[in-house]
């Protein structure tokens, strides 16, 4: 069962990630007021579904690393916390600054800094997602490096 949350818990999550990220800056780059509304709006309810399937990709990742932390498996350890701090302390609080700042139709200076940590901190949630799943493609043998084998 855990091989099977696992990696699925970690799709949803990245998934996640990325149709906030880019319904952001498409809403940003091309669409209306009533748009960028609808998109900030929606982030936070969105954000259920991904601090569960953020929950279930630790607690499984955990388990299925049955206490070792050495090598890929140490590598994908460290950069849990980092994820988990980032979306906890940036992601959320940017998230919810901006469908209040959007509710209230305030594009002021303000909500362009904060739209813009938020997509550079989403950009780095992807992009350390990106290399737990590739490592973790690695252990399980569907990835091989070039020339070396795991």
């Amino acid at each position: 069962m855990n091989k099977t949350i696992h990696p699925i818990a970690g799709a949803i999550a990245s998934v996640t990630i990325a149709t906030f990220w880019l319904s952001t800056l498409l809403a940003e780059l091309f669409g209306t007021e009533a748009q960028i509304l609808a998109v900030k709006t929606a982030i936070p309810w969105g954000m259920l579904l991904l601090i569960s399937a953020m929950a279930a990709v630790g607690a499984s990742g955990f388990k299925r690393a049955n206490g070792r932390r050495g090598g890929v498996l140490g590598s994908k350890a460290r950069r849990m916390p980092i994820i988990a701090a980032n979306g906890v302390f940036i992601l959320i609080p940017c998230a919810l600054f901006l469908a209040s700042k959007a509710r209230a139709a305030d594009f002021d200076t303000a909500f362009y800094v904060v739209q813009a940590l938020e997509l550079i901190a989403g950009s780095l949630n992807l992009a350390l997602l990106g290399m737990s799943m590739r490592d973790g493609m690695r252990l399980t043998g569907k990835l091989k490096r070039r020339g070396v084998h795991i």
